[in-house]
């Protein structure tokens, strides 16, 4: 499923279905920045999305309203690691706008001189060395090279398809493949489904 259709499917989840909101939405997430006093108009999407006047140079995700940060990170590497690692890119490098902490959450809307970042365990850093690797492709080809993780244009990904239909964006690992930033599965992190039992990890490992 590409970001889009991601999106959208998270949109729905904030309408009425038959007389009832669903549950599991960016309300009341860790991705609800509605109440903070940085964002005076009170709305959660603003944040990254805007109707007018949106960021046309970021094609990754629609309607984009955040500063894209301009980091140099450092990629995971590994003797044992098949895949080839740059830098992070796609919806990935929109993820890393708040938590590489170089940009600050409330530049949006064209603002650049925000005091709100990103710390703790949601500060990833610039050093991205010790997290996994992201933007890279990840096919059947890689699949038999490793030697141990599944064909993702063929393993079921646990969400309704293949974990190339469901996790890949573009046929690349990015960090939606394990985060739903609008919080449409309602599993703690932000996590697409549930590790419980590492159950995420292995959808992709064969271990």
């Amino acid at each position: 499923m590409n970001i889009h259709k991601k999106l959208l499917t998270s949109i729905i989840g904030l309408f009425l279905i038959n007389g009832f909101v669903l549950s599991q939405t960016i309300s009341g997430s860790a991705h609800d920045f509605s109440s903070e006093t940085w964002n005076p108009r009170g709305e959660i999407c603003i944040t990254c999305h805007i109707p007018h006047k949106a960021d046309n140079t970021v094609t990754d995700a629609p309607l984009w309203n955040h500063q894209v940060t301009s980091a140099t990170f450092t990629a995971y590497s590994s003797a044992t690691l098949d895949a080839s690692v740059g830098q992070p890119s796609g919806v990935s490098k929109l993820c890393l706008s708040c938590h590489d902490g170089t940009v600050a959450i409330d530049n949006f809307s064209g603002k650049t001189n925000g005091s709100t970042y990103t710390s703790g365990n949601d500060k990833l850093g610039t050093d991205l060395s010790n997290d996994h690797p992201v933007s890279f492709t990840y096919d059947a080809s890689l699949a038999t090279t490793d030697g141990d993780l599944y064909d993702p244009t063929s393993a079921n990904s646990g969400l309704g398809g293949t974990i190339n239909d469901d996790m890949l964006v573009s046929g690349k690992v990015e960090c939606s493949s394990c985060h739903d930033v609008h919080n449409g599965s309602g599993v703690a992190t932000l996590l697409v489904k549930s590790n419980g039992g590492s159950a995420l990890c292995l959808t992709c490992h064969a271990k």
